[in-house]
Parts: structure tokens; sequence; C-alpha cells
């Protein structure tokens, strides 16, 4: 057998020890073959990839991003996108394909598998994470890891001047990341797209803070919005599945607390940094698993599903479900530590 294998979306620390993973057992244990298609969706559709076998795979386990690089290719809105992905997967005797990516990488892989018949596994990976199916996503870990790393420096430069430092963390749906690493980082202010902020009750928990003699770390994720505006934009262009490019949440808000609270206040953004550099031990150790996971699946036939983690389990789950909903934060859980604000 020979099964293929994509990456795609944004980079994401763990994708290489997917990658390892799968090969490793598909060619011990299983005889299969591999052929790693360059840059998502782009390499099949463009025939574009490269073989993949153990000694290609030797040494990636601590390397970030994917060697297989990826995009934001949808193959839906390609002109006879579908048609060149088979007949190009045909052409190398391409038996299945292994998707590794968040919503809409498997998304398009589930609409292969149900409507084309083309025979898809999924892997779960965002830093967001925010796919309902799996209790973690790998990437999130790390990214938490920095983004928390992060927030302990900035309290002491925020301290030594006594000014108001804004934390721009990634989320454009689903605030996971800013809730775990503003808590872990002992933030004054956690911002979240599931729950619209009030900029004046922001700027009353932080003059509170200043009132303690202690300087405040505002953390926001990029999708949050204030009660009475939208999302903050960074030039309203969209990529190939209809998603704004967000950023400048961080930006406008120090503005606003300047203005309205008369305390200096500067922006970090934390940016792609995020999902950059070496996976953390746990993002390892669960994307090895789902790679390990994902190639069982492909011997079992076991086609249309994706691996997922349930408490310390991997199961299998339909692609379609994995990308019905997005996981969102519990208002109750963003209540839960609100007794930290101010």
């Amino acid at each position: 057998m020979r099964v293929g294998v994509l990456t795609g979306g944004g980079d994401c620390p763990g994708l290489n020890a997917v990658i390892r993973g799968l090969v490793r057992k598909g060619v011990q244990e299983y005889a299969y073959e591999f052929v790693g298609y360059r840059d998502g969706w782009r390499g099949p559709l463009d025939d574009d990839h490269i073989p993949l076998d153990i000694p290609a795979v030797r040494g990636i386990l601590p390397r970030g991003g994917t060697i297989l690089g990826s995009s934001r290719t949808n193959p839906l809105k390609e002109e006879s996108g579908i048609r060149r992905i088979k007949e190009n997967l045909a052409k190398h005797e391409v038996d299945a394909l292994v998707a590794i990516g968040g919503e809409d990488t498997l998304g398009v892989a589930a609409r292969l598998y149900e409507e084309y018949g083309v025979k898809c596994v999924g892997v779960p990976k965002t830093i967001d994470n925010d796919l309902s199916a799996t209790d973690y996503t790998f990437g999130f870990d790390t990214a938490v890891g920095i983004a928390t790393e992060a927030i302990d420096r900035l309290h002491t430069t925020a301290e030594s001047h006594m000014r108001v430092l804004v934390v721009e963390v990634m989320g454009r749906h689903a605030g996971w990341i800013a809730l775990h690493s503003g808590l872990a980082g002992g933030a004054n202010v956690i911002l979240i797209p599931e729950q619209r902020f009030d900029v004046d009750q922001v700027c009353a928990w932080v003059t509170s803070r200043f009132r303690a003699s202690y300087a405040p770390i505002v953390v926001v994720a990029e999708g949050a919005m204030p009660k009475d505006g939208d999302a903050v934009l960074k030039d309203g262009s969209l990529d190939s599945f209809g998603h704004v490019r967000l950023s400048g949440v961080g930006e406008w808000l120090a503005k606003e607390i300047e203005s309205r609270t008369g305390k200096e206040a500067r922006t970090t953004v934390l940016g792609h940094v995020q999902r950059g550099g070496t996976p953390s031990a746990f993002d390892r150790w669960l994307a090895t698993r789902f790679g390990l996971h994902a190639i069982d699946a492909v011997r079992d036939g076991d086609y249309g599903k994706m691996v997922a983690l349930r408490g310390t389990d991997i199961v299998r789950v339909p692609i379609a479900d994995a990308t019905a909903r997005l996981k969102t934060v519990d208002p109750a859980l963003y209540k839960e530590i609100g007794v930290f604000f101010g």
C-alpha cells in the first residue's frame, strides 16, 4: 500500500512528530510506502510530492514547523480541483491520504471522503485547541508555554516603568491560549472572543491594579471584541477559506486604556512566535501517538475518521463531527478565573 501525507493550514509544533510516527510504524510494521505532498492541499493539486521513508524522518522529532511545508490552499475553490487531486493520487497509486490540519484542512478531507470517495484519515492540528472532538490538539501546549514565558518576562518591565502592558495572543474564535497563559502568567485582565468586553470595566481593573502599586498585564486574544464594536482587522483581506486576517486589537485596546486612564500603555503582539520553534514534551508525545494511531486507521480501512485524544486514550471519530462545531471556552470557566481580574 502507498499512503499520501500532507500538512495544511498554519505551521504548528509537533507536525514533524506526526509524520515521523506515521512513517516509522507504517514502514516497520506494515511495509507501506509513503508519499509526502508539499504545501498542504497544493501538493496533490499540482502533483508536488517527495518520497517519505525512515531516513527522511530521522532527527525531525524536536523540529518545529513541517518538513512537508504548508499552505491555506482550498482545492474546493480551484478549477477542477477535486478531479486533479483524484487523478494525481491515481497516477502514483496512492491508496489512502492522511491529512494533518485544523478545521479547514480536515473539512476538505471530510468532503473528499464523503462526496468523492477519496480514502482519508485525519489528524487534528491547531494551536488554538478549538476542535470539539478531541480534548487537546498538539501545538497548544507549546503555544501556551511560549505565551506564559513572555508574560512572566513582561511583568518585570511593566513594574519597572509602572505602565500597562497589553499582550495580544492568537485565538480567532476561541480563547484557550489567552485563558491558559493569562492565568498561568498572573495576568490581571484576560479577554477572549467568547465574551465581549467592556472597555470601561477593563480600565477599572487597570486602575485598581495601580492603586495596589503594581503594574497591570492585560492578555487579549486576537479575536476578542468590545461590546460596542467589531473585530479589529489587519487589512480586511480574506484567505482561500474566507477568513479575515485579524491583528491589532492589542494596539487598539492599549490606546483606549491610555486615553481613558492617563496611564502609559504599551503592546506586545506575540504573533507567529507562539507556533514556531521546538515542540514541548507533551506535544511531541501527543503528536507521535496521533501518528501511530492514524496509520492504524489506514491499516484497518477505517476511512473518514480522525484520531482524537479522550482522557489518555486515542480514539477515532468521524472527521465531519470534528469540524461540525468549534470547542470554545465555557462561560462558567471564564467566570471562575474572574477573581484574579483587577
